[in-house]
């Protein structure tokens, strides 16, 4: 984003969010789901300055499953969508990559900005920030329901590759009754700027999703009777991408632990 989105008033969903954001630098450690409604919540991968450009390029040709929302300078961890927040250290939990492997978890990133000065950052939609629209509109979401998190798959969708980047696309999942699809369909595609419409609706299989009881990230939730599974575009395709391309250093938010800005949802909304 090229220009500052915050709003000039504080409001109480902004004071959450940056009460949220002092919680996990002091040492919380829990999914964001459901926390400071309204508030836009954001994917993070942080890669050195050498692999900037191909992921630039590679989120460029991929936007479903990673809008950018904003690019933070090499070596800086300060973001135009949140007043006074680290990067480094307002993410509950984030992952360490290594040669395309998962190295480590930990939840103060500040020896890895340290080790590697040149981390450029990007900040990616993410479909929690339409999860609050929809249980507004009277659709339960069942992982903040269950108080868990959104079960998310990798596909075989393979997204188009750029530069030394590749990967497969990653999806959340929600299970919507029937006769709501429409509506949740409708409601997130108002917001395109953190993955929009649902990829698929139905058989999973269709994505090459062999059991949905099994999702490769967060947790598996129950599908009611009436219920039909529904698919979003996920950020954490770039995870996927530092996996299948073998990138030599990475750091990325876990999956479900994302970082929360001071940018309401209704700014995403068309």
């Amino acid at each position: 984003m090229t220009n500052n989105p915050l709003q000039q008033v504080h409001t109480p969903a902004q004071a959450a969010a940056r009460q949220a954001r002092a919680a996990y630098r002091a040492g919380l450690k829990q999914p964001t789901a459901g926390v400071a409604p309204g508030m836009t919540q954001a994917n993070m991968i942080a890669l050195p300055r050498d692999w900037a450009w191909d992921f630039l390029l590679y989120a460029q040709r991929n936007p479903k499953p990673c809008p950018v929302l904003d690019v933070i300078e090499a070596g800086a961890h300060h973001t135009v969508l949140a007043e006074g927040a680290d990067i480094r250290t307002d993410i509950p939990l984030y992952r360490v990559w290594r040669h395309g492997k998962l190295a480590e978890e930990v939840q103060d990133a500040t020896a890895l900005w340290a080790e590697h000065p040149d981390l450029v950052t990007f900040l990616i939609g993410c479909s929690f920030t339409f999860e609050t629209p929809l249980q507004e509109a009277g659709i339960e979401v069942r992982h903040i329901a269950d108080g868990g998190n959104v079960p998310m798959y990798r596909t075989s969708r393979q997204c188009r590759p750029a530069g030394r980047l590749h990967g497969e696309m990653v999806v959340s999942m929600r299970p919507i009754p029937a006769h709501r699809v429409a509506d949740a369909v409708s409601i997130s595609a108002r917001f395109p700027a953190v993955h929009g419409a649902p990829v698929h609706v139905g058989d999973p299989a269709a994505l090459g999703i062999a059991d949905l009881a099994r999702p490769d990230f967060g947790d598996p939730v129950r599908i009611e009777p009436g219920e039909i599974p529904v698919f979003w575009a996920c950020g954490v395709t770039p995870q996927a991408a530092v996996m299948a391309s073998g990138v030599p250093f990475a750091v990325t938010h876990a999956p479900g632990y994302m970082f929360i800005t001071d940018v309401p949802d209704s700014s995403y909304h068309v």
